[in-house]
């Protein structure tokens, strides 16, 4: 398997231009995965958006129906057009930090918990292994082959620095031409040495895309960038202390991306074609007491 080589640190163009091509550029896929046009309506009428509910405990909540929800475009309400609970397709990128600070344990628990992971996900869901280092691998394409993904797992060993923030930007691309629901989730250290991409670069790429990212660190700091691309996205982060709290940390990634609802809306300023391109903001709320709900904070329009 061949990748390029991260190139020397240079100032960056936009996050979403030449910089995102060199980075998708820089992974090569060791076969064909499957791909589909972007879901995340800016162009087109129907918005949608992925919301998750929890109790006062942080477990999902099932059962909602459309009416259980409020949604919110730039302040105005929404009328639910589309509203489906839990039954789709979900396409993970799953980024595990094999750099020379995850050496010894770090690595060994890391790869443990992903492999544990991917017994988690239904035969249905899809899932693509990259490697992250100083250089971002697909090490096992978008695919159904549990056991492919496992063997590419197995087969991380510790090399070079970390480049983090390159890898969540170009994880965020890659999963974003998928089907269905996306989700990066991401197992690091935190400690990002050699990436060219800031983070502020990093949120402008999320906020611009349609992927639920779920950062778990596993050392002893968690970035501040981790819970706030979370939030951003409509995901979640974790800072497990041992191997057991990584473990049900990964179990909670996979219970909530099953428990989901997707929200459908034409926004109601209507005219689409002839309204600004800019930051379309969103908000979800639930209409019932003591639960919480996070969603992605909006979308641009075109």
């Amino acid at each position: 398997m061949r990748c390029l080589r991260q190139s020397a640190r240079r100032s960056l163009p936009p996050p979403d231009s030449l910089f995102l091509a060199v980075l998708l550029a820089a992974v090569v896929l060791p076969g064909a995965g499957t791909t589909a046009a972007p879901q995340f309506a800016s162009s087109v009428n129907l918005v949608e958006v992925y919301a998750t509910v929890s109790d006062g405990s942080g477990a999902p909540v099932t059962g909602l129906g459309s009416g259980d929800f409020e949604v919110f475009e730039d302040g105005r309400p929404q009328a639910i057009q589309v509203f489906t609970a839990g039954d789709f397709p979900l396409s993970v990128a799953l980024a595990i930090d094999h750099s020379a600070s995850m050496a010894g344990s770090s690595l060994r628990i890391a790869t443990g918990a992903a492999k544990r992971f991917l017994d988690l996900l239904r035969s249905e869901d899809q899932v693509m292994i990259l490697g992250v280092s100083s250089e971002v691998t697909v090490l096992a394409p978008l695919s159904r082959d549990r056991a492919a993904q496992a063997r590419a797992i197995d087969d991380l060993r510790t090399w070079s620095a970390t480049s983090l923030n390159d890898a969540m930007i170009a994880g965020i691309a890659l999963i974003q031409q998928a089907r269905g629901r996306r989700g990066l989730v991401i197992l690091s250290d935190g400690e990002d040495r050699y990436s060219e991409a800031q983070p502020h670069e990093v949120l402008a790429r999320a906020r611009r895309a349609d992927v639920l990212v779920y950062p778990i660190a596993v050392g002893r700091r968690a970035p501040p960038l981790f819970a706030e691309i979370a939030a951003l996205t409509g995901g979640r982060s974790f800072h497990p202390r041992n191997e057991k709290a990584i473990d049900r940390a990964l179990s909670d990634v996979a219970l909530e991306l099953r428990s989901q609802y997707l929200l459908g809306y034409a926004p109601a300023r209507q005219a689409t074609a002839t309204r600004e391109a800019g930051w379309r903001s969103i908000e979800v709320r639930v209409r019932r007491s003591g639960l919480r709900v996070r969603a992605r904070d909006g979308y641009f329009g075109r």
